[in-house]
């Protein structure tokens, strides 16, 4: 279960305490655009108590996730969503667009943040703020696990409103993955805008 121990170490190491959790979602995904999520939370027992039941986006009910996206957005210190959509992910490949949407979700922060920490292995080298990468760092720590879930809420209900514009593919139900009713859709009606060109099975050999 996430909590502040990885917060709590960084905050005695560093001498810091605007810590910022940051993680993604649709990085997999075959349409719609890469969301990110910056997170600070105070560093106090009194926070885990509140945000109980955070943890990573992935192990959660989307009505649970609802809830405690209602939750960490009124208990945060500060918090901040970017995004980056199909068109840059072609443009650009997914992770440089990654690392933009992450940026703008720092850049989105009220307060600015003294260190970051950041789930998987990426890095973040156009900021210039001390940072750490954590593997499976929603599963273990709570900034990192809020910041996947308004990533995570703030795509699906992305994914759910581009389900009116595109009602051919299933966007609701499947928020733009692989699964076999998405792959079949794509096949019968070729891709639109929103999805990623650049990614099999939608992108097509040169000849």
């Amino acid at each position: 279960m996430a909590s502040l121990a990885l917060e709590t170490a960084v905050s005695h190491q560093h001498q810091v305490t605007l810590i910022a959790g940051i993680d993604e979602a649709g990085r997999g995904a075959l349409a719609g655009p890469v969301v990110a999520a910056a997170v600070i939370l105070p560093l106090n027992d009194q926070i885990e108590t509140v945000l109980d039941g955070v943890n990573d986006s992935k192990q959660l009910t989307a009505k649970r996730r609802d809830a405690l996206f209602e939750l960490i957005c009124q208990h945060a210190l500060a918090y901040g969503i970017g995004q980056q959509p199909a068109s840059v992910i072609d443009e650009i490949g997914i992770l440089p667009a990654n690392r933009l949407a992450m940026g703008t979700a720092v850049a989105q922060l009220t307060i600015p943040p003294e260190f970051l920490l950041i789930d998987g292995r990426i890095r973040l080298p156009q900021l210039n703020i001390r940072q750490k990468s954590i593997v499976r760092g929603d599963s273990q720590s709570l900034s990192i696990a809020a910041a996947s879930i308004l990533a995570k809420v703030t795509r699906d209900r992305l994914m759910i409103a581009l389900d009116s514009q595109f009602p051919r593919y299933g966007f609701a139900q499947h928020k733009g993955y692989g699964t076999q009713q998405h792959r079949d859709a794509i096949a019968q009606h070729g891709p639109c805008p929103q999805h990623r060109h650049t990614f099999a099975p939608i992108r097509q050999p040169l000849f």
